[in-house]
This record gives C-alpha cells, sequence and structure tokens, in this order.
C-alpha cells in the first residue's frame, strides 16, 4: 500500500508534485497555532487544506468566487464571535491562519504561488509570538527550508531535480544566511524589551502575591514553571540556607495574611542589621510574572542593580518594583546568611506584630496560655521549641491537598486535620507565638532549588514557593524558624518531591527523575542547561548585555595578538580558497594561463582579443631559437585542438600529459 502510494507520488505532474508541496510547507506553518486558536478555527484551517489537497489530487477545477466569498466571511465573522474584536495579537493570527488557506484555494497565476510563499513567511514569524523556545526555533527552521524548496522548485522551467537535492540546495542557503544573520543580531541596535513579544504578554503568568490563605501556596507549588535561575558568583550555601526571601505578611483577619500597610505620613525606620560571616554574591534571572516582588536570598542588600527597572525595599526588607516584571530580567544581589535583623527594636515598633483578630480560634489561644504556663522557660525561644516539639511528637502530617476549614482555620488545623502545606504550618505557627506575646509574622519566598551539574545553576520553580516564620528575640532580633521543617524536614533538606508521599502506583520514571545518577536526569540536566543557555544569550540579548559584549569585543580586537590570530586566519582561509580554486579549475586553462604568464614575462603578453591561433602567429615574429618557436606553435595548436574539438577522454589525457611537456621548453 505505501509503495503503490509513494509510486504514484512519483508520477504525478509537476504541477500536482509542486502544489502538494506547498501545501505540506503551509500546514507546517499553521500546525503550532492549532495549541492557541479556537478549536473551530483550526478544523476550518485544516478542513481547507484538506479540501485544497483532494482538489490538487483530483485534478478538479478550484472554488469560484461566489463560494469563497461567504465562506470567509463567515470566518471572520467567527474570529470576532470568539474574541470580541479583530485587532489584536490573537485575532490577527486567526484571521492570518484563515487568510493562508484560502489564498491556497485561489491559485490560478504564477504570481499567487509566490504571494502564498510569502504569506506563509510572515505567518510563520508569528509563532514567535506564543514560544521562543529552543524546541520552536528548531521547528521553524525546518519549516523555512521547506517552504524555501517550495519556492526554488517554481523557479524551474526544464528538468526539476529530486526532492532531495532541492532540499539540500535550501539547506545550503540556509547555511549561506545564518552567519549574516547572526551577526545583524549581533550588532544592530537593540531596543529595550524582549525578542518576541507584545505589551502586556506576561499578564497572565502569576507567582507570589502580597496575601496568603490556605491552600495559596499549594496550588502554587503544582507548577513545575520555572520562577527564576540563579549564577553564584561566591560558592553555594546549603541546601537547608537557601531561603529565598520576597514577602512579609503580618496583618491576619482570621482567613488571610496580607502585608501591614504603612502608616500614613509615618518616616522610614531606621533599619538596623548586623552582618556576621562571607558574603554570598549572587546573578538572578528572573521569569516574566506580571509581579513586582523579587526573591532575594536571605539576608539580601541594600542595594539590588536590576537594570530597566526601578527597585524599591520595605522596612521588612522586602525588594519590589516600580513596574511589574513583564519580561525575564536580571538582577544582582550581595547576601549574609548570618545575620542580626533589628536587635535592639523597641516594644512600640513591635506592638504590629502582636495583633490577632478578636473572636478567632479559642482553642488556639487555649492552647497558647497552657504552652505558655507549661514551659521551663517563658523567652521568646523557649516558647517557640515547645510549638515545634508539639508539631513533632504528635500526628501532623505534610500534604498538598489539606481538609477545608471553617470559620476557625486554625482551630480546626490544629485539632481536627492535622494536615496541611507549609502555610497552615507558619499561620498556626504565628498565631500561637503572638498568643503567647512573641511578636512573629510570616514570610513567603521560595526555599531550595536544584542546581544544574552541567552548568552550574540553580533551578528555583513556582513548586519551590514557601512560607516560613520569623519571631523577634531579645538580643537576636528577627529570627527565622520554619516549622514545616519540623514536621517534613525533607522539605528543606532535599526538595518538595521527598516530601510528599510517592504518586500512587508504578512510576519508574518518577523515580528516575528524583535520582541525579539516572540517564533520565542526566538528559535533563543536559536540556535544562542548553534552554538555559538559549534564555541566557539569545532571548535575554537585550540593550545593556549587547553593549557590554561589544565593548568585551572591542577591547580584545585591540590587542596584538587576536590581531596576528585574526591575519593568520585570514591567510589560511584566503590559501584555501585559492587551493580550491586551482583543484576546480579545468587543467587545459591551467596550462595555457601558466604558458601566457610565460610569455608575459618575456615581454610578450597576450591580447584579451588574441585567440590561439592569432596569438601563436603574433609569437613567430619574436626573436627566439627554432626550438622555443616550435614549441610554442605545438602548444598552441594542440590548446586549440583540445579546447575546440573535445577529443575523447584517453586522447585528451594524452595531450595534456605533451602540454605539461612542452611547457618549460616556450621560452
Amino acid at each position: 500500500m505505501k509503495a503503490a502510494l509513494f509510486d504514484r507520488l512519483q508520477q504525478l505532474p509537476r504541477e500536482k508534485s509542486d502544489t502538494l508541496l506547498l501545501l505540506v510547507a503551509a500546514l507546517m506553518v499553521l500546525v503550532p497555532h492549532f495549541g492557541h486558536l479556537p478549536l473551530w478555527n483550526s478544523l476550518a484551517v485544516c478542513a481547507i487544506l484538506l479540501w485544497r489537497t483532494v482538489l490538487t489530487w483530483s485534478g478538479r477545477r478550484m472554488p469560484s468566487i461566489r463560494v469563497l466569498l461567504p465562506v470567509s466571511v463567515a470566518s471572520m465573522a467567527g474570529v470576532y464571535a470568539s474574541y470580541g474584536t479583530v485587532v489584536g495579537r490573537d485575532p490577527g493570527v486567526a484571521m492570518l491562519a484563515l487568510l493562508l488557506s484560502f489564498k491556497l484555494l485561489e491559485m490560478r497565476a504564477r504570481r499567487d504561488l509566490f504571494v502564498v510563499v510569502f504569506l506563509a513567511l510572515f505567518v510563520l514569524l508569528t509563532n514567535f509570538f506564543y514560544s521562543q523556545s529552543m524546541p520552536t526555533a528548531l521547528f521553524m527552521v525546518a519549516t523555512l527550508i521547506v517552504l524555501l524548496t517550495a519556492l526554488q522548485t517554481f523557479q524551474y522551467t526544464g528538468v526539476v531535480p529530486a526532492l532531495g537535492q532541492r532540499l539540500r540546495t535550501s539547506m545550503r542557503l540556509f547555511a549561506l544566511a545564518a552567519p549574516l544573520a547572526v551577526l545583524i543580531f549581533i550588532v544592530f541596535p537593540r531596543i529595550q524589551g524582549p525578542l518576541w513579544g507584545m505589551p502586556g504578554d506576561a499578564a497572565g503568568r502569576t507567582g507570589l502575591s502580597d496575601s496568603m490563605a490556605p491552600g495559596t501556596l499549594s496550588s502554587l507549588a503544582q507548577s513545575d514553571e520555572v520562577a527564576f535561575r540563579v549564577r553564584f558568583t561566591d560558592s553555594q550555601p546549603a541546601q537547608q540556607q537557601l531561603y529565598w526571601r520576597s514577602i512579609v505578611l503580618g496583618a491576619y483577619d482570621g482567613s488571610t495574611w496580607t502585608r501591614v500597610p504603612r502608616l500614613r505620613g509615618a518616616q522610614r525606620q531606621d533599619i538596623a542589621i548586623a552582618l556576621r560571616g562571607a558574603p554570598v554574591r549572587q546573578e538572578i534571572t528572573m521569569e516574566p510574572s506580571g509581579q513586582r516582588w523579587l526573591a532575594v536570598l536571605e539576608l539580601g542588600g541594600p542595594q539590588v542593580a536590576m537594570p530597566g527597572y526601578g527597585v524599591r525595599d520595605s522596612d521588612e526588607i522586602e525588594y519590589f518594583t516600580t513596574t511589574p516584571v513583564n519580561r525575564r530580567a536580571r538582577y544582582r544581589v550581595t547576601s549574609y546568611t548570618d545575620y542580626a535583623l533589628q536587635p535592639n527594636a523597641q516594644p512600640p515598633s513591635l506592638a504590629r506584630w502582636l495583633e490577632l483578630p478578636a473572636g478567632f480560634n479559642p482553642r488556639t489561644l487555649a492552647l497558647a496560655r497552657q504552652l505558655r504556663r507549661d514551659s521551663p522557660q517563658h523567652d521568646g525561644a523557649g516558647l517557640s521549641r515547645q510549638v515545634l516539639d508539639k508539631f513533632r511528637r504528635e500526628a501532623f502530617s505534610y500534604t498538598l491537598q489539606p481538609p477545608l476549614g471553617g470559620r476557625d482555620l486554625v482551630d480546626d488545623f490544629l485539632f481536627t486535620s492535622r494536615a496541611g502545606f507549609c502555610e497552615h504550618y507558619a499561620g498556626a505557627y504565628v498565631v500561637l507565638m503572638r498568643a503567647m506575646g512573641v511578636p512573629a509574622r510570616v514570610v513567603t519566598g521560595y526555599q531550595g532549588g536544584e542546581r544544574n551539574p552541567v552548568d552550574g545553576y540553580l533551578t528555583v520553580r513556582q513548586s519551590d514557593a514557601h512560607a516560613w516564620a520569623e519571631i523577634w528575640l531579645t538580643g537576636r532580633g528577627w529570627s527565622r524558624v520554619d516549622p514545616t521543617a519540623a514536621v517534613a524536614p525533607e522539605r528543606v533538606a532535599r526538595n518538595l518531591a521527598r516530601a510528599l508521599p510517592p504518586p500512587v502506583g508504578f512510576n519508574p520514571l518518577f523515580a528516575l527523575q528524583n535520582d541525579p545518577d539516572s540517564w533520565l536526569a542526566a538528559f535533563r540536566f543536559r536540556y535544562a542547561a542548553l534552554n538555559n543557555a538559549w534564555n541566557q544569550y539569545v532571548l535575554d540579548y537585550n540593550p545593556e548585555r549587547q553593549r557590554s559584549f561589544l565593548a568585551e569585543l572591542g577591547g580584545l580586537l585591540l590587542t596584538w595578538r587576536t590581531a596576528l590570530a585574526a591575519l593568520l586566519v585570514a591567510g589560511l582561509l584566503a590559501w584555501w580558497q585559492w587551493r580550491r580554486q586551482r583543484r576546480a579549475a579545468d587543467p587545459l586553462e591551467v596550462l595555457y594561463d601558466a604558458f601566457c604568464r610565460r610569455q608575459a614575462r618575456h615581454g610578450d603578453p597576450r591580447q584579451p582579443d588574441e585567440g590561439p591561433a592569432a596569438y601563436a602567429a603574433r609569437l613567430r615574429t619574436r626573436p627566439a631559437s627554432a626550438e622555443q618557436h616550435a614549441a610554442a606553435d605545438r602548444f598552441l595548436l594542440l590548446y586549440g585542438t583540445l579546447k575546440y574539438a573535445a577529443p575523447d577522454t584517453e586522447s585528451r589525457t594524452a595531450s595534456l600529459a605533451t602540454l605539461k611537456t612542452l611547457l618549460p621548453l616556450c621560452r
């Protein structure tokens, strides 16, 4: 069956085979759009392409304008009904997909073929509005080569080369154009913004928000999207120290934690921070989130450099941008993992971190009174140990799907379900500490990350979103306490997947993915490193990086060693090209050129309009020996015979050997 179909394709007339090749190229252009186009739009495009294929295969006439016009108008109306507008990226791409499909149904002249190809090239570019990943780029390169092959096919007027030969020609054309494209990409002035994108493209993305309720982080933790990547200039801290501070929450209404608003007209406090130990410098590449909050290794600052954005900080050591981060951005931070934050804070400034809503969680408040009464130490550190010991001793569990609570959420968690995610443990811990008179607050951010051994980058995903607590201790200031670590220490020591129960059923890929020595993990690390390099050096090639790269390149090229190396490389390339041309030249013309140069050195250059016979007649008039005249006459006579008489291969080989023998005798 397959052989018969292949034979039928081989026997198709040229017009049909060329049209089918163009249809394949158009399908490759449109397939990536099926993931974001409305379902009816994708089905309509497929139906139109199938319609055109049937017409081509059967040789029937194409539909008239009376058929196409109402169908196309109905399709445009469908686009308006789906999007409520015909202006914008998504409706524009939907209409372009339909336009390309309908254009295939009205190809009647050679001009229409080129219109379809150029329209397909334009639609091809729109794929990058939705994805700029490496697989997308590679698929677009393959599609471009097929389009070039279709365009090349239309140029032949006689015998058409085989499809494989045409594809190889298109690949060579692409290879010749690629260096120029790379050069333009590197040196052409860039504008601020993403390589491909439109305003608002990141509006639908998400990350940490400035509020926390049960389920907020557990839903975010199920996302495998990358939040940011980190390159450490200094040595990377231990996994247990990788707390990426983002937002501090202190206002609690019984169900939701939010940031404590700053009082209008209040003066900015002087933040006393004692830093100890060696600094940890890092460069963070943040993915677009539509949010303003930055994640910084605790404790980071005071300066955060983020080109293209204004960065502000708060009294709680939070960092945020003045505008939402809607494109991939890079910033540098210096952090200290050993610190004392506000060790000498006064009671009036700590009062807001003791507030609890009235009428909520009575059993939790009673438990706090009991723990304080039973504690041998009534300082903050001793009371904290009491709460953490309770989490360790009793049957608390760590889960992404805790039961829903009622009005008194903390009571339900501590005394009924005893199952929760990090926001449940952090929130309950802070409520208990405040009820015992210890200033406390919730901190949200990320914990941990996965280091890629291939490129050394640490990847922090949305699934690493975490909530922990801070309590204020006399003489020590704000100290980090992670209640989740008391219940699920693997969450902090390893990662989220290690802390949660394994998936139900046998899943060998899950085990391989969590084994850093498995072949699947090795492949994943290599692909992640390659993808990160694509993001860092291609998609993130912004004006700042361009200026820095060109400045470094200019400084490098100004050194004498580099100039000498460039001259050496240029000389080798010129020599290789010369040798290649000599090998490719006709040996008869090589010998004739050598003969003419020899005569020119003796004052008898060949004139541009002189053939071998006329040249021989003029050379006979010069002073030379009889042997030299005879050798020159015989050389030019034999050259003219080989040049214009086209002898057989054996005679030609013998005559070339004779010419080589005569050449030294020709003066």
